[in-house]
Parts: structure tokens; C-alpha cells; sequence
């Protein structure tokens, strides 16, 4: 930790995983949000990656940072870039990997490397096909014999993966280790790993997702977790080996489970009957509203996602490790997406619904770490042979089986801001024990549409519900742990500081100042975006800190009175809850 200008400011260290959530070597719980970079990587247009040039990723992360706020990033390589041929990884492909990766690391904003493939290869598939997709290079996919593919009455590409014989078969084959295509598969990660690691700072670094979406291809009449214990488990402890060999000892493994175990459709699963995976592993899950993509008609509101976010975290202290929601989202062409995303950061921010928040935050639990689908600066702009057949060229959307889910378009943000530039704690100086976000985000597209509070504040709080109507703002609980480093809170760009009020056993402040216990400074390897700085010097461990967060820029400066009653409420309430 340096001091600058009377400012803590922290040096990028490995974030490790421990059963309470991602840790700094501060003891500090960190929290990570961004995006996935990004389906582009299943283009050929692009050539397997997720930017041209490495000045479109440098553009890229530059918004990112600024716009968003966003801390991590979910990059996708593709075993057919890094292994073209049985005899050669691809160095080139590599070292523009690298390089897109730098853009982001070096404003501040770490990586999960995502080995990603969908629906295994897009050599299964016949130049006419409805569908297509990613992941296995061609020589791996001639060594099989498959039949035709079809996915018969699909609605959605994912079905493929329950009824397409060709993809079941392969994804059989690569489980079963036939032709040793498995084995294959570990040997170019580890040449991959290798050379990425030597290239990028480890500092930086989340860990690495071996393999997106697994599927089972075929349970020999088992269970969906008999399958994850007899195949999925050993192949991540066989990737496990592969990244202590390749150098990334330090840094965990993000396990998927069975695509489907938190979905209406196909197998279960879950890792629910596996051991004890601890802090090497990461509990790695996506989720998406199955239910809302095919046949339910209503629109989410406060709380729609609690449920489902629970049993992620649930999912991941059973494991004896921290969770991580590496995809999640819905696609730009629904009316109802601002609002079921809006939903689904609410979830990740708190188990409680905002209705709720208040009267029980003692149970609000663990805020999970999450990058969205997806970041995709081409949207709209591809040119996609799909399956190579030049009378199918893609231009609309991601340009793959008609997804449209890029939360960027054209160089601008495509949601209301407010859903996804949001206040969250990146660092807690202690144990976080609840965390909640009032963002206040339209129901429409860029802004526009109904606005409506779901963290509401009891009544009976009556100059905390005064100060925070129709004002975004955001109550965070922590219990001290005597760590000196200070806790760091996203402040979104509406968060003006000099117009941002701060109500803490800290202090209270209209207007953020430059130097004490509360402060704000530019976000690292940004320029314009803030971050909220809370030093609780000589404070005793144990000692139970409380922040709320209130974006005042609609008034010149509350008045101390105001201040002064707030901030006896909020310590009466912390008192009370905790």
C-alpha cells in the first residue's frame, strides 16, 4: 500500500478464493463486475478472438472503465485458435491474445481467461444448418464418425446440445477420452497457459475457466451428478495439474457444473455431490431466465432473481469456496431485458429483495462477483460466413444463431447506464454482512421507460427515506477484521463527489472531500471514473462500519441537521440489525 497525496492506494495483488469470497493478501473481500470480451471469439471474421486489433480492445476497455466501472473481464480464447493443427499451437494467435488482454490489465481491470466453446465445434455442423458452433478445431472433430446433424423442433440453440446426435456424440467422445482428444485438449492448454503466463501480469489475473458450458454428451444411465463425479470432477483436477505445470499454481480453477443444473431443461447437476472443492476452485456458474427466453410472459421486478442467485451461493459454501457468475444477461431484442437484468445485478448484490432489505439485512449475505454476456464491439457490424457457406454471410446482432445480448452497439451503451454503471464494494477492510443498491434504472432502453424504487426504506426511518427518495443510492455493512487498507466502493458516474453524500459511523459528509476518513480518488488506470475511499483508523476488530451512499446532485448540499439525524438513524438501525 502507497500513500499519495494522503491517499491509500493499493497495488494490484492475486485475488484469492476462500469460502467468504474472493480475498486480497490485505484480508480485504473483494468484488468483481465487468463483462465477457466477448462472443466475437466464435467468429472466424474476427479470427477467434474477441477484438480485430488490439486497438479496438484498448477502445474497448477504455469505455469499459469509464462508463461502466467494471473491475474484470471474462476473455475468450478458443482451443481452435491456440491448436489449428494436431502439430501446432498458433504462437501468433497467442500474442494477439496477450496483447488484448494487456488493454485491459493495464486500466486496472482484472481477466478470467475463458477457454469457451459452444455446442463443441462448428465442424459438426452442414453449411446449410440452421445452426452452428464453437471450440474444437477441425482435426479433432475428423477423428470421429458422426452423424448427420439436426436438432429436430428447436427453439433454442442450447437444445442442440439435449437432441443434435453429432454435437452428444463428439461431447461424448472428448468425456470419454476417445481418440485422445481429451488428452490433447490438456497438452495445448498447457503449452497455452505457458506461454499467457509468461506474457501477462499474474497480478491481474483471475484464474482460468477451463472449459464454458459443459455438457455430458451421454450419461451411460447415471444421474447428471453421478456424471459430474465420474467425468467433469476428474478432468477439472486433470486441468488443475496443468496449471500448477504451466505456472498459475496461484491462481483457481472457475468449475462449471452441467450446463443445465439451473434450468428447466435436461440434466441435473450441480456439483452437488462431489467433495469439498476449496480455495484452488471457484464455483463457476451461468444463469439465464429459461423461463422468460421460452414461455413466461411477465416482467421481473424486485426480487424475481433472489432465489436463483441464492442457490449459486448456496451451491459454492457447500463446496468450501466462493461463487462466481461468469455469464448471465438476456437478449437486447426483448422489451423486458433492462428490467430482468436490473433484476439479476439486485440478486448478485444481496439474497434479500429490496422490499425486504431493510427490516432483514442481517441476512443479506455474501455480494457475488459476476461478468455479464456480453461486450461485443462489433455488434451489428459482423460479416460471418456461417458454417463457411458464403450464401449465409451474418451482419445483425453477435452474428451467431441469432443471439443479440452486446450491451454495446455503435460505440455506445445500448442499457440505461444506470443498470450497468453501479455502485458496488470492490474491497471491504473486514468481513462484508450486507450490501444493497437502489439504482433507480428505467424499464426501457437507454433510459427511457417507467422508473420505480425497489430498495425501499421503512417508514419508520424517516429522514433516511427523506434523503434517499427518488435518489439512487446504496447502504453498505461491515464488521472490522483490523485490516488497515481502506474499503473501496464503485462510485458510478452519476456519483458526482462533490455532489455524493456519505452517512457512515465514519463520519457524514455532503460532498466527498479530498482528505479523511472518507474521501474519493479516479478508479485505477482510469481517468474519469471514481471510487469511494472508507478508512476506519484504530479501529477495533469486531467493530461493525456502516455506510450509506446517496447520490445528491439534484441539490447544492443537505444540511447538517439533516446529517446529523441521518446518521443517528443509521447507527440506531446498524445497532439493531447486527
Amino acid at each position: 500500500m502507497l500513500m499519495l497525496l494522503g491517499l491509500m492506494v493499493t497495488v494490484p495483488r492475486p485475488a484469492l478464493a476462500a469460502a467468504n469470497g474472493f480475498t486480497d493478501p490485505y484480508g480485504r473481500e473483494l468484488t468483481f463486475r465487468g463483462f465477457n470480451v466477448s462472443g466475437s471469439t466464435k467468429l472466424h471474421e474476427s479470427s477467434l478472438l474477441p477484438f480485430r486489433t488490439t486497438a479496438d480492445a484498448a477502445a474497448s476497455a477504455t469505455i469499459m472503465r469509464e462508463q461502466t466501472g467494471a473491475n474484470a473481464i471474462r476473455f475468450l480464447i478458443s482451443w481452435e485458435g491456440v491448436q489449428p493443427t494436431a502439430t501446432t499451437i498458433d504462437t501468433a494467435y497467442l500474442s494477439r491474445a496477450a496483447a488484448q488482454i494487456k488493454q485491459f490489465t493495464d486500466r486496472g481491470i482484472h481477466v478470467l481467461l475463458d477457454y469457451h466453446q459452444d455446442l463443441y465445434a462448428s465442424y459438426l455442423f452442414n453449411t446449410g444448418s440452421w445452426y452452428t458452433g464453437d471450440g474444437a478445431p477441425k482435426w479433432v472433430t475428423d477423428k470421429g464418425s458422426y452423424p448427420a446433424e439436426s436438432c429436430g423442433i428447436c427453439v433454442l440453440w442450447g437444445q442442440n446440445m439435449l437432441t443434435n446426435n453429432a454435437v452428444r456424440k463428439a461431447a461424448y467422445d472428448f468425456w470419454h477420452n476417445n481418440y485422445g482428444v481429451q488428452d490433447a485438449y490438456l497438452a495445448q492448454a498447457s503449452s497455452a497457459l505457458t506461454y499467457l503466463g509468461n506474457a501477462l501480469p499474474k497480478s491481474m489475473l483471475l484464474g482460468v475457466d477451463p472449459f464454458n458450458e459443459p455438457f455430458d454428451g451421454g450419461l451411460d444411465g447415471a444421474s447428471g451428478t453421478t456424471w459430474e463425479q465420474n467425468f467433469l470432477l476428474p478432468f477439472y483436477q486433470k486441468f488443475r495439474t496443468v496449471m500448477d505445470g504451466a505456472g498459475w499454481s496461484a491462481l483457481p480453477l472457475y468449475a462449471e457444473p452441467l450446463v443445465f443444473w439451473n434450468t428447466t431443461f435436461g440434466e441435473a447437476g450441480g456439483l452437488s455431490t462431489i467433495p469439498a472443492l476449496g480455495s484452488r476452485y471457484v464455483f463457476n456458474s451461468h444463469y439465464y431466465d429459461g423461463a422468460r427466453i421460452t414461455v413466461d410472459p411477465t416482467a421481473a421486478g424486485d426480487g424475481t432473481y433472489s432465489a436463483a442467485m441464492n442457490r449459486i451461493r448456496d451451491r459454492a459454501t457447500g463446496l468450501g469456496t466462493t461463487g462466481f457468475v461468469s455469464e448471465f444477461g438476456n437478449a437486447m431484442s426483448s422489451s423486458r431485458t433492462p428490467w430482468m437484468i436490473r433484476a439479476m445485478y439486485q440478486g448478485l448484490d444481496s439474497r434479500l429483495s429490496g422490499a425486504t432489505f431493510w427490516n432483514n439485512a442481517a441476512t443479506s449475505g455474501a455480494v457475488l462477483s459476476a461478468t455479464q454476456w456480453h461486450w461485443d464491439t462489433y455488434s451489428g457490424r459482423h460479416s460471418e460466413l456461417m458454417n463457411g457457406n458464403p450464401s449465409k454471410v451474418q451482419t445483425s446482432g453477435d452474428a451467431w444463431n441469432g443471439e443479440d445480448h452486446s450491451v454495446i452497439a455503435a460505440g455506445a451503451l445500448r442499457l440505461d447506464r444506470r443498470v450497468l454503471d453501479r455502485l458496488y464494494p470492490s474491497a471491504v477492510a473486514g468481513h462484508t454482512l450486507a450490501f444493497g443498491y437502489e439504482d433507480l434504472a428505467r424499464d426501457g432502453f437507454a433510459g427511457a421507460g417507467t422508473q420505480r424504487a425497489w430498495l425501499t426504506v421503512p417508514a419508520r426511518l424517516t429522514t433516511i427515506a427523506s434523503l434517499v427518495t427518488a435518489r439512487q443510492y446504496g447502504v453498505l455493512v461491515w464488521r472490522d477484521t483490523g485490516i488497515t487498507a481502506p474499503t473501496e466502493i464503485h462510485l458510478p458516474g452519476s456519483f458526482l463527489p462533490a455532489r455524493t453524500t456519505v452517512v457512515s459511523d465514519l463520519g457524514a459528509v455532503s460532498g466527498v472531500p479530498a482528505t479523511g476518513a472518507i474521501t474519493a480518488t479516479t478508479e485505477t488506470g482510469a481517468s474519469t471514473a471514481q471510487r469511494l475511499l472508507l478508512t476506519a483508523p484504530g479501529s477495533a476488530s469486531g467493530t461493525v462500519h456502516v455506510a450509506l451512499i446517496v447520490n445528491t446532485s439534484n441539490t447544492t448540499s443537505i444540511p447538517a441537521a439533516t446529517l446529523t439525524a441521518a446518521r443517528a438513524e443509521l447507527l440506531s438501525w446498524a445497532s439493531g440489525s447486527f
